[in-house]
């Protein structure tokens, strides 16, 4: 058979090409299956994609970085492009930052993208996970996926710990003073574990090295492979979605990824680029110049670690410094107990799919996205926690806003204490109020209509307010989730069920979200 798009009746070699990874991999059926996938329309999405795309420039500017760097404690005397520091002893591992931010070219602003989009990709992946939490998209069937993120976010924090760890400057080696002051409160084993850390007694000769074989290795490796199995999961799963008008738990109605999808990504990729770029040209973060290099005797003023682990830092500072002996043994409470409360508020996050549905007796799978005010609960014990996390953040940074705000530290320290045990209570209940109250609203809009403003006579006198009644989507979007019991088995039914009562729900926009 002849190719009737070709003069001569030849096969182009492009097209051999094509059949040949064809008959091997199949891409024909993968892309006919595939390219088509539909992406429902929603702002909040976008929060994965700055996930995505800030991960991506983390690695790009990481194996630049990698070229440059010296990860030995080895101690130089430095004579580089930064003059106050020439002539001062230092490790190559400080040395080597800063050369690569005085003199490589485009090394500092590389240096300061790469931190930059450390900090963007965590508050991207905290705000992407909250979105999933008060939406309900983390029950079952996607259970295994939130897991998978709260993977990455963990491993993210730690990635990150590392990572500003390596220059060696003063304010990492106070950072990585307060990691061994915690490993050390640790009872029995806490020694060995500063020991083992540390190759010998703190601050070490290793710990440069090993921290640096876990950030550029091990632990990218392990967040990579959870990105991919993400990505599997959420195309395997298909994308959740709001309550709508043609929306149910057995279609996705959106754009498909070919063209339309890919052209939107490949443009918000450029976006966040650009602007990750433009906050790293204009805004400094992490000037090690200014710190000097880590010794032992000296301890910088005002230090503090970055936003994602400042929480750990206020547990640490409004913990009264309590001590209890038991067996002989000088249990440091004081470093303890923020050690044992900083990982039970993370798996907090991790569990509550699970705990969400052992409470709930829910055992259904859901497709279609929760609006927050009908789930008081869940939405009261969201808020609760962010207002958790931002007291202790506050604490974290205590002594900064006692000076800045001309306070006794003692009295910022107290009041992160008192606000710690009050606060998340309060924030419970007025959210659990104000969710109630929305939904009670929302009631009186679908039994009355809005508000026109417009007063009218009645013929016996009375003088009423017009209301105007809601359009189709609007009632839709404000009745659905009562509706969704009957819904849900209605969709449910077996496809030659639905065939027989008007169709199979998918058609030009929608796709059917079992594989």
């Amino acid at each position: 058979m002849t190719d009737t798009g070709s003069a001569s009746g030849r096969v182009s070699s492009g097209e051999r090409l094509a059949d040949w990874f064809d008959g091997r991999v199949g891409l024909h059926a993968l892309g006919r299956r595939y390219l088509r996938k539909v992406f429902p329309d929603h702002w909040s999405f976008l929060l994965g994609e700055i996930c995505l795309y800030s991960f991506v420039v983390l690695v790009l500017t990481g194996v630049y970085l990698t070229l440059f760097f010296h990860p030995s404690m080895n101690e130089v005397t430095y004579h580089g492009g930064y003059v106050p520091l020439n002539g001062i002893r230092m490790s190559e591992a400080y040395a080597s930052t800063l050369d690569i931010s005085f003199d490589v070219r485009g090394g500092l602003l590389i240096r300061q993208i790469h931190h930059w989009a450390a900090l963007i990709f965590l508050a991207a992946m905290l705000t992407h996970m909250m979105r999933h939490f008060f939406t309900g998209s983390f029950r079952k069937p996607r259970e295994l996926n939130w897991v998978f993120g709260w993977t990455l976010l963990l491993l993210g924090m730690f990635e990150g710990l590392f990572g500003y760890s390596l220059p060696d400057d003063l304010l990492s080696g106070t950072g990585l003073r307060f990691v061994d002051g915690a490993l050390l409160s640790v009872p029995v084993v806490g020694t060995y574990l500063s020991f083992f850390l540390f190759g010998g007694e703190f601050p070490g000769h290793d710990i440069v090295s090993r921290f640096y074989a876990l950030h550029v290795l091990l632990i990218p490796g392990i967040m990579a492979a959870l990105v991919v199995a993400h990505l599997i999961l959420v195309v395997y799963h298909k994308h959740t979605q709001f309550a709508g008008p043609g929306k149910t738990e057995r279609n996705v109605v959106g754009t498909p990824f070919m063209p339309v999808y890919l052209a939107k990504a490949g443009g918000f990729l450029f976006l966040v680029s650009g602007v990750i770029t433009l906050v790293a040209a204009v805004a400094s973060v992490n000037p090690v110049w200014a710190y000097g290099p880590y010794r032992a005797d000296q301890v910088s003023t005002g230090a503090q670690p970055d936003w994602y682990l400042g929480f750990a830092e206020g547990l640490v500072r409004v913990m009264p410094g309590w001590e209890v002996d038991v067996a002989g043994h000088t249990l440091v409470l004081g470093v303890l107990v923020p050690v044992v409360v900083f990982p039970l508020l993370l798996v907090a996050i991790g569990v509550y799919p699970f705990v969400e549905a052992r409470f709930t007796g829910d055992r259904g799978e859901h497709h279609l996205l929760d609006r927050p005010r009908n789930r008081p609960v869940r939405t009261a014990i969201g808020a609760a926690w962010i207002s958790l996390y931002l007291i202790l953040l506050a604490g974290g940074g205590n002594d900064i806003v006692a000076t800045r705000l001309h306070l006794s530290i003692n009295s910022v320290t107290w009041a992160v204490r008192v606000c710690l045990f009050v606060v998340p209570v309060l924030v419970f209940v007025v959210t659990r109020r104000l969710c109630l109250g929305l939904r009670e609203r929302d009631r009186e809009l679908v039994a009355h209509g809005r508000a026109t403003g417009v007063i009218t006579r009645l013929p016996h006198g009375e003088y009423v307010e017009v209301h105007r009644p809601l359009g189709p989507a609007e009632l839709h979007t404000l009745t659905e989730h009562e509706h969704r019991g009957r819904s849900d088995r209605r969709d449910l039914q077996p496809a030659d069920a639905q065939r027989a009562v008007g169709g199979s729900g998918v058609s030009a926009g929608q796709e059917d979200p079992q594989p």
